[in-house]
This record gives structure tokens, sequence and C-alpha cells, in this order.
């Protein structure tokens, strides 16, 4: 027999944008090369316990042909003669959700549905997880891949697998979300094996966010000046961009700087003004230090921007 990750998975659709998501954690390696399965044309799947990998492209087929969350989960398990070991959670683009739990899914195991999203987990230790997942899943802020990662953390905190914690996944499809526009895959991350998945899930995707995704053009921009000024400038000094006093003058030779930390990062997305406006906002928000504390000041600063 295959082996049977311990997993907790989400999936949903944003009514708003019509994208559809699944984040999943497992102790197991590369979750993200089993579970998740996307389309922005069809919904989010996501096939977990002894899983078996033909619900995905099977059951997005079924989607696409107009069948209900519910109806795709009773024919891919219906069709399976180990359904009962099976655990799969269904979002169809129309809002319909659905989940299986077999019978012969390691203990702690179950599924919870809400408005456009499901939750489903196995090898857990206990049913809190998936309450507490479907809470924050409900009640954070934000776009779909923030709720999705903040329902990863609650399930985790609330008691998650109980054999721990290895790798994570958050995949997102929306239409046109691609790189340049000419796919669906809006966000692909993924972190194969790590002590700590869902945190660096989650800097992987500030990455990834500030990076590749587009926001829009904010109202008004503020400059850097003062005490973050000089921050921000003695961090581009550290990384080798800068070679002056830092002082709290953002001038000519720090934005040159930042320019070249810019092009460095491949943050082409955004204009430097932007950029600037981004560190002056989200610069007391973010942790860590060097490089890793100006991306997360950069996602903070962006952050109250929708994404395109």
């Amino acid at each position: 027999m295959q082996p049977r990750p311990s997993t907790f998975s989400i999936a949903a659709r944003d009514p708003e944008t019509g994208a559809v998501g699944v984040a999943v954690q497992s102790k197991f390696v590369g979750v993200g090369a089993v579970v998740p399965f996307v389309s922005a044309d069809a919904g989010a799947i996501a096939t977990q316990s002894f899983a078996n990998v033909a619900y995905g492209p099977d059951g997005l087929d079924l989607l696409r042909e107009g069948k209900s969350a519910e109806e795709v989960v009773r024919e891919l398990v219906g069709a399976d003669p180990e359904a009962e070991s099976r655990q799969v959670g269904v979002v169809g683009q129309d809002g319909s959700v659905a989940a299986f739990t077999g019978e012969e899914c390691f203990e702690y195991a179950g599924d919870l549905q809400g408005e456009e999203y499901t939750v489903q987990g196995n090898i857990l230790e206990n049913r809190d997880t998936l309450e507490a997942m479907a809470e924050a899943f409900e009640g954070t802020e934000g776009g779909l891949p923030e709720r999705l990662i903040a329902a990863l953390y609650a399930g985790n905190e609330a008691g998650g697998d109980k054999r721990g914690e290895q790798s994570a996944a958050l995949y997102v499809a929306k239409e046109g979300g691609g790189y340049d526009g000419k796919n669906d895959r809006w966000i692909d991350v993924r972190v194969d094996d790590h002590e700590s998945p869902i945190d660096e899930l989650e800097r992987v995707f500030k990455v990834y966010d500030v990076t590749l995704l587009e926001r829009e053009e904010p109202a008004e921009l503020t400059e850097l000046s003062g005490e973050t000024a000089e921050a921000v400038t003695a961090t581009l000094a550290d990384l080798g961009f800068y070679g002056g006093e830092p002082t709290g003058e953002f001038g000519e030779a720090e934005r040159d700087a930042l320019e070249d930390f810019r092009g460095m990062n491949n943050f082409e997305n955004h204009e430097l003004p932007v950029l600037e406006d981004a560190l002056a906002r989200g610069w007391d928000d973010a942790e860590d230090e060097g490089e890793e504390k100006m991306v997360d000041a950069i996602w903070h600063g962006l952050s109250r921007l929708e994404r395109k």
C-alpha cells in the first residue's frame, strides 16, 4: 500500500474574483505534487489520504461538464474500489462544495464545509483542527491567498497532524492570472521539505507576490524620510547596494541603490516610487533583517492595494 500522508487542506473559491485554490500541509514530502488540483474554468480539488491523484484531472473535467461538486464527489468515489481509504474535497466554479472522507481513513479524519469552501484532514490530533481552519478562513481579511494561508496556520495551531509537519503548498488559479496573462496559474508556491513548512510557505508566497503579481496603482505616494529612510539605506548598504553613510535623507544616490535592489530582485512589476512608498508604509510592520526585511516591508506596504 502507498504511504498515507497525514494531511489537512482547504479548497475554496473567491466569489468576487472567481479565483479558486487549495492550501495544504502534510507530514509527507512534496505534498504540492499530490494534493492540489485547480483550474479557473472548473474549480479546486484536494485529493488526499492514500490519494488517488486521478481525482484531480477527472474531477476538474466533470466540473467543466457542468456537474456540481456533490455530483463530482459521488462519481469519483463511486467508480473507485478503494474509496473508503480516500479523502477528497471539491469546490466548483459555480460555488458548490462537497467532500468525502472514507471510513478507512486514519483517525482523526473528517471534513467540514462552509460558503464556497471545504476543509478536510486525516491523521489529525482532533476535529478542532478543521473547525479552526474554517473559522480562520471566514474571519481573515484580505484576498483568497491570505485567507487560505491563515486557515493552515489556524489548523496547525489547533492540533494539526499527529505526525508533525514537513511540506505545504498553495495553488490558486484565476482567469488570465498567470505569468504575462498567458494562463490561469495565478499563485503556485510549495515547500517540499521543511521543519516549519507553513512559515516557509508564507515567506515564499510574499516573495512571489511582490515579484509576479500586479497591484492597483496607489492614489498617493509617500517618500522615505527620517528614521525609516536611514534604516532602509543602512540595509541597502549592508546588502552592498549603497556605499555612503546612511542618513535621514533619501535622495538620488539612495534611490539609485533602491533601483539596483529592485532590478536584482526582479521587482519590475512595481515602479521605483511605488516601492519607496511601500517601504515607507510597511517598514515598521516587517520582521527579520536584511533582504528578508526589505521584501516583508514591501509586501506589507503593498497589501493595502488590490491585486489585479
